[in-house]
């Protein structure tokens, strides 16, 4: 038994693998029949590690995904509450820019009362409302934002950057335009940037 345990692990992590690979090659749409492939596994023991693609995609971007949300709690504690959450939607945002298929990760998920509390863009959100809750007790955010609102405007550039000539560049633009408008009005607003 515990031979089996260990051959579905070093399975896993070979497919794991690849797919990064490939996901980084192709995006959101590589082949899981390549990925078996070249894992060197029949395409039924990636469907039963992975049992969709959007799970594949889940497991290749979790620890970015925790890295993001880390991120988020350390900035919590930061002072300008403004300043922190523009922060780390420029951080969202270049990561989704510079990893191919991880703003498609994001895509497939609407939000909805059923979706898994261990998803990426479940743990994003997360992340992203309590840096939004203190930009808005603050007055430094337009109190009908949401994280959801947030995490849409970040996939959305990614996606819409992703063949331009420059895409970070661009992705930095169409951010900044998005700050505009995430301010109250009267209030002057500052361009995305590190804390």
């Amino acid at each position: 038994m515990t031979g089996q345990r260990s051959d579905a692990l070093r399975n896993y992590q070979r497919i794991l693998a690849v797919a990064e690979d490939e996901i980084a090659e192709s995006g959101a749409s590589a082949s899981l029949e390549r990925v078996a492939r070249l894992a060197g596994v029949g395409s039924g023991t990636v469907r039963r590690h992975f049992p969709t693609r959007q799970a594949l995609l889940e497991a290749v971007f979790r620890e970015r995904v925790q890295a993001l949300c880390a991120r988020a709690g350390e900035l919590s504690d930061d002072g300008d509450s403004r300043a922190a959450l523009l922060s780390w939607l420029a951080d969202l945002v270049d990561y989704s820019v510079s990893a191919r298929g991880f703003a498609d990760t994001l895509a497939y998920e609407p939000p909805t009362e059923a979706a898994s509390p261990a998803s990426c863009g479940t743990a994003l959100e997360t992340a992203a409302a309590t840096l939004l809750r203190h930009a808005q007790r603050d007055g430094a955010v337009k109190p009908d934002v949401t994280s959801h609102d947030l995490l849409t405007a970040a996939v959305g550039i990614a996606l819409a950057t992703e063949h331009h000539q420059t895409p970070a560049r661009q992705a930095a633009r169409l951010l900044a335009m998005f700050v505009e408008g995430l301010s109250p009005q009267g209030r002057p607003s500052t361009s995305p940037g590190r804390a």
